[in-house]
């Protein structure tokens, strides 16, 4: 279903008699205050006295994400919530889509550009959802990097982790070669939605509204912050 060999999300060690020193913190409380300080921007020291040692929350934080762990949660509780609504586990379409948004004063220059069309100084964020709106692939690059280079990356990805994916939709940012590259090398129809040059102001356009509607739910939750401001060093997948 998607899953990168090796990753694994079973309970620790000691609960299932194979020895080891029992963890100090229950894993709820520990997950619990990782979203605190995603949704408030707080530092790690900032954690307040009702969580556990920020150290140890730290601690959990880093070898969930090193191991894997926290991409194996959000992927198995996308698959429960599209069985809930009746949809395959895993998906055959997709919507592609990128943001460019100012950087912190503490991003470095190293991982910064500058987005010409959007006139941001800073980083791009790069996404690929489901038709529910559910995150399938993410990228973080510089606002420099073009939609199209960055997505071919986006695309693979995709594809190596979802195999039954054969169409993804797109905005005019994604023509050219990058068409071609997704149906010869990958075998997904990218698809091209256009605004109409006979409308004007805002208008919904047919799929292109669901990946915007899911940087949405990222900033106006806590996942990512505002969309005016970067506060992350380093670009990660």
């Amino acid at each position: 279903m998607g899953r990168s060999p090796g990753i694994a999300a079973g309970p620790p060690g000691w609960l299932e008699g194979r020895g080891g020193r029992p963890e100090g913190y229950c894993h709820r409380q520990m997950v619990d205050a990782v979203r605190y300080l995603v949704a408030g921007g707080i530092t790690w020291r900032a954690m307040p006295a009702d969580f556990p040692a920020w150290d140890r929350v730290y601690a959990f934080w880093r070898r969930w994400r090193d191991q894997g762990w926290v991409r194996e949660l959000h992927d198995r509780l996308r698959d429960l919530l599209r069985a809930v609504v009746g949809r395959d586990p895993e998906p055959t379409a997709g919507i592609i889509d990128a943001q460019s948004v100012k950087a912190a004063a503490s991003v470095p220059a190293a991982t910064r550009g500058f987005d010409g069309g959007k006139k941001v100084n800073g980083r791009k964020r790069h996404i690929v959802v489901d038709t529910l709106g559910l995150l399938l692939a993410v990228t973080v690059t510089a606002a420099s990097v073009t939609d199209r280079d960055a997505g071919r990356d986006l695309l693979a990805r995709l594809r190596e982790r979802h195999w039954r994916i054969t169409r993804v939709w797109a905005d005019g940012g994604y023509t050219g070669q990058m068409v071609d590259f997704a149906r010869s090398l990958l075998r997904i129809a990218l698809t091209v939605v256009k605004r109409s040059d006979d409308v004007s102001g805002f208008t919904v356009l047919p799929k292109r509204w669901l990946v915007e509607r899911t940087f949405a739910w990222l900033c106006a939750h806590g996942a990512w912050p505002a969309t005016t401001r970067d506060a992350p060093t380093a670009p990660r997948r």
